[in-house]
Order: C-alpha cells, then structure tokens, then sequence
C-alpha cells in the first residue's frame, strides 16, 4: 500500500469525528469551532443527548469564553498568528482557569496547531486535554480526543502510537464502527502485523455488509494483499470476485485470472482473462500473447489468432519472427491454412534460420503447390539451420517427381538416405520415381 496514497486519503476522510464530538479538524474553518467543542448551549444539550455517559463538569465562565472568542474570530478569518496569540494570552492567566476551560484551551491550541500542519505541536496539546482529568472533560470531548491523537500518529506515520490511542478510544468511544476497523486495520498492517490487521479489515468489510453498503474498494484491497501475503489463494480469490462485482476494472478482471489459475480453474481463468481483454486492460506484447496462448490451448485458435492480429495493427506487437510464426500456427490450428500462409513466409524472410522456410514447402506441398514448395525449399537450405534436412529432402524429392523432374527428384531422395530415420521412406520413393521414370522413357520412344 502508497504510504502517500493512504496519507491523502486519511486528510479527506479520517481527520473527521461524528457528529457528537468535536468538529474542530475539519478542514474548512466555516463551522464555530466554540460551538463544535461544546461552549454553546444548543451543542450541550444535543451532546447530552447523543452520550451513553454524562459527567458533571465545571461550567465556562464568561471570561474564559471572551478569550476563546477572540481566538476564534482570528480562526475564522485563518489568521493563525492571532489567534495562538489569544490564546497565550488567556494561558498567562491559567492559574484561575477551571479544569474545563484549560481543557477547551489546549483542544484550540491543538486545532490551531493541526490547520498550521504543525502536527507533532497539535499532538502535544491534544494530550494536555486529556491531562486536565476525566472530572473536567465531557465524555465527548475525552473520547474525541482520543481519536484526534490516534489520527494525527498515523498522518506522521507513528503506527506505534497510532495503535496505542485507538485502543484506549476503542475502549471507551460507544460510535465504534467499520471505518474505526479500517483505520486501525491499516495501522496493524504498517507495523507489520498482519494477523490483527486482517482481523480488523475483515470486521470492517462484515460490518458494512451487514448494513448493506457496499465496502469501500481500498478495504478490499487491504484484504486481499492480506490474504495473498497468507498464500490463501481461495480467500483472494473471493476478494477479487468482489472488487470485480463493485469496482470492475481491468486489472482485477487479471488479477482474478492469475488467482483461478492458482487454484487450477483454467475455463475459470480464460474467461476472466477474455473479460480483462475485452475491458481494454490487455496492452502489453506478453499479456496479449499470453492472451492468445490460451485461446489456442483451449481449443479456440481463431480468437487467439485475432489477438495476436489485432495487436500487431494495433503495434502493441511486435512484427517479429517468433510473433508471427505464432499467428500463422494459430490460423493453421483454425484450418485458415490460407491466411497463415503469408504470416509464415514473413516470420521466415525475418528469421535468421531456415527452418520456417523448410516449413512452408511441407505446406505448399500439401496444397499441390509443388513449384512453390521447390522455392520454398531452396530459401531453407540456403539460410541454413534446419532441425531435419532429412524431412525437407523427402518434401523436394516428392514436388520434384510431381513435376516429373525425375533426376533431381532422385537427387534429393538419395540425400535423404543418409540420415536412418528417413532411410526407409526414401528407400521407398527411390523405388518409385525410378519405375515412373523408366515408364516416361518408354511411352517417348
């Protein structure tokens, strides 16, 4: 996982609290911070509302509230000299502060401080909050806290720390719910503990299901390198069966490919590659060949032979050799023996060998092409390279007695001899243009 990819996700959707608690790391100053901590009556009431636990707590007095009022006009214009300035001003007179105003002082610092991107300073201050004592914090404010701290430790990636605050606001936070999962699930996984981590992104991705919502795709990410990291093929498979129904994209369609083909479900994996092919997210020269390989392993060579087609047109293929015999071995696997004909012969001039060439005459051959097998022939011996010049010898000596061109037909034949496996065959060709030839000898006399 990109840390700088996480880092960017968590300041648009971590660095946030529900509604009954402070509001103050928005990132838009637009809302009263005052209210969000709770000063203003309509938020006391609401928060008494929303709390399972409510604590008797000293009262904001109308001095400590002028203070943070002016802190909070420079905060609204982000004027953030201001008000750090306002608020050490109401700090020099801390000694007749009660506990709750001190605290609602350091949660601005605090504020201040993270809007600044100053965090390790915000991360100070958020602590002397929960320092003031549970006698003087709301529930809300304490457990909000908790989780300021737990946040701002990931976004400067001390996953250690990170860890230790959202277990203790864990313990003591009653809105606990499948983003908490998530965030901590990506914290466990930074430390390398993946057993927790994949605990946790699983009660995530259970929770949201349970209520219906479709989890979010960088869970199933999470999961589903957890899961392959356990070499649970299975399991990732299910995972990339997922991100495949809710977030179908070409790489998935390849990913799901390569795990059926772990778990050995070839129809299962071609069709999921063809899916991959279709989406477009086939564009590499070894994807596509791939591609093609198996569609001619499954008995499909016609498409395979269109991939590979349509890739060379494309030029996402290269014209060579080796990707054009391919293409012609798939139109003769498709009995298209016509058009693998012309893709042979230009695999064969790019070659530097003339086994292809040896090829082409077998096949013009077999079509009663037998001048064409002849030329065909010659370019192989010329370039040289042949595995078999045994087999090419008996394919020239049969053309050339087509043709009636006894002699070299003879010729060839005899060349073929010399090596054992066509001896007997050759043998046996000899044998038979030799009477054909006596035959022609005499019908002309």
């Amino acid at each position: 996982m990109n840390m700088t990819t996480v880092t960017k996700s968590l300041s648009r959707l971590v660095l946030r609290t529900s509604v009954a608690l402070p509001l103050v790391l928005a990132p838009a100053v637009s809302v009263t911070v005052l209210e969000a901590v709770g000063v203003s009556a309509s938020f006391a009431q609401a928060e008494a509302q929303s709390e399972k636990k409510t604590r008797k707590t000293p009262a904001m007095r109308e001095s400590a509230f002028k203070y943070l009022g002016k802190a909070q006009e420079a905060a609204d214009a982000q004027n953030w000299p201001a008000a750090l300035a306002a608020l050490r001003e109401m700090e020099a007179g801390k000694s007749k502060l009660n506990g709750y105003e001190t605290a609602q002082m350091y949660y601005f610092y605090g504020f201040v401080y993270y809007s600044m991107e100053k965090y390790p300073q915000a991360i100070s201050y958020y602590k002397k909050v929960l320092e003031q004592g549970e006698e003087n914090l709301p529930v809300a404010l304490e457990v909000g806290t908790l989780l300021t701290i737990a946040q701002l430790y990931f976004v400067t990636e001390d996953y250690k720390q990170a860890i230790t605050y959202l277990n203790r606001w864990f313990k003591v936070a009653d809105n606990v719910n499948a983003d908490s999962y998530a965030l901590r699930s990506q914290a466990y996984y930074q430390l390398g503990d993946n057993a927790k981590a994949l605990s946790d992104i699983n009660q995530a991705v259970s929770m949201y299901k349970k209520e219906g919502k479709v989890p979010k795709e960088n869970w199933y990410g999470l999961q589903r390198f957890l899961y392959y990291d356990k070499n649970n093929y299975k399991q990732v498979a299910d995972v990339l069966e997922e991100l495949v129904k809710h977030y179908p994209k070409g790489e998935y369609y390849k990913q799901l490919a390569g795990m059926y083909g772990e778990l050995k479900r070839e129809d299962d994996m071609l069709h999921m590659m063809e899916a991959a092919y279709i989406a477009g997210a086939l564009q590499k020269e070894k994807e596509l060949l791939n591609m093609a390989y198996l569609f001619m392993g499954a008995e499909m060579p016609y498409k395979g032979a269109k991939v590979i087609d349509k890739g060379m047109s494309e030029k996402k293929i290269e014209r060579t050799s080796k990707n054009l015999e391919t293409l012609a071995q798939a139109y003769q696997m498709a009995q298209e023996l016509q058009k693998s004909i012309p893709e042979l012969e230009a695999a064969a001039s790019l070659s530097d060998k003339g086994e292809i060439y040896s090829r082409l005459a077998g096949i013009y051959l077999d079509l009663d092409k037998n001048q064409q097998a002849l030329d065909m022939g010659s370019k192989a011996l010329k370039k040289g390279g042949i595995k078999r010049e045994d087999q090419l010898f008996i394919v020239l000596g049969m053309a050339n007695a087509n043709l009636k061109k006894y002699d070299a037909s003879l010729s060839n034949f005899k060349k073929a001899l010399k090596d054992k496996r066509s001896e007997k065959f050759a043998k046996q060709w000899i044998s038979f243009v030799e009477t054909e030839k006596k035959r022609e000898e005499q019908l002309a006399m």
